[in-house]
């Protein structure tokens, strides 16, 4: 599948060099150095244009890899970036001046924060005009529903990966029609990494595209897509097949345009 101009990965992560930038103790795992002119291929060979560029759970709040990526790659990034709980508000600035545009808030192994902690984050993230990105085990959504509907309805919440039903669901399952009423009020959701979850693998991942072309016949303004470049914790994986995966999902170029350009433009704050 070929992509127009203005095309965004809108998940990805770098790492390293590690002489300058080294992982923390408490990383989740020990994923290659993945660095700037690695990626610049990747865009190249895939056509697109800009990226958001996803703090790693490896890297906890150290946000310094990610930012000097940001910086380096110019006007065609942005940064979801991950900060202590008590982090200042001059801080919270710095960041977005370079680039930040989102928080990440990951709920699985490797991640700081407790769900308790979300509307506090929230919050304290609003005056810089954040979302906030969460990646959970989508079985979990029913438990934060109430919680979460607002930060929907703001159009400040992000979930990744389909929604990351670690179990593969069906498309009436209780956690599922969650995900798809915070859809409803306004939630974003990446297309991206069914790897991560299918039980039937490649080239179809059969199991979450089934619930991925659901969402995206309910909501395509808000369907995101990403390479989830390099890929921690799993073998390399190949960008095109990914990009491919989205082509099957949907079939219609206008829409792919949408997920592809417009939706990305409008969140990530892309001219």
């Amino acid at each position: 599948m070929s992509t127009p101009r203005g095309a965004t990965d809108t998940h990805m992560h770098f790492y390293g060099p590690y002489a300058r930038w080294p992982l923390s103790p408490l990383s989740p795992n020990r994923p290659p150095e993945a660095l700037v002119a690695d990626y610049a291929q990747v865009q190249r060979r895939l056509g697109l244009e800009r990226v958001v560029v996803v703090q790693p759970a490896g890297y906890r709040t150290d946000n310094r890899c990610t930012m000097a990526a940001v910086a380096d790659i110019g006007a065609t990034a942005r940064a979801v970036v991950v900060v202590e709980p008590e982090a200042s508000e001059t801080e919270l600035v710095t960041l977005r001046d370079g680039g930040a545009v989102g928080l990440r808030v990951f709920m699985l192994p490797g991640g700081i924060y407790r769900f308790v902690q979300i509307p506090d984050l929230a919050a304290r993230t609003a005056g810089v005009g954040w979302h906030l990105q969460l990646q959970l085990d989508g079985r979990l959504l029913p438990e934060h529903e109430a919680m979460l509907t607002p930060l929907a309805r703001a159009g400040r919440l992000v979930i990744d990966h389909t929604g990351k039903f670690l179990e593969p669901v069906t498309a009436d399952h209780p956690a599922f029609l969650v995900l798809r009423r915070l859809v409803d009020a306004g939630a974003f959701v990446k297309l991206s990494a069914p790897y991560e979850t299918s039980k039937v693998g490649p080239p179809g991942y059969d199991d979450v595209a089934a619930l991925a072309r659901v969402l995206v016949t309910q909501a395509p303004e808000r369907m995101l897509w990403a390479t989830n470049w390099p890929h921690p914790g799993h073998a390399p994986k190949d960008e095109q097949a990914l990009l491919d995966w989205l082509g099957m999902l949907v079939p219609d170029e206008a829409t792919r345009r949408r997920i592809l350009v417009d939706n990305p433009a409008r969140l990530y704050g892309f001219a």
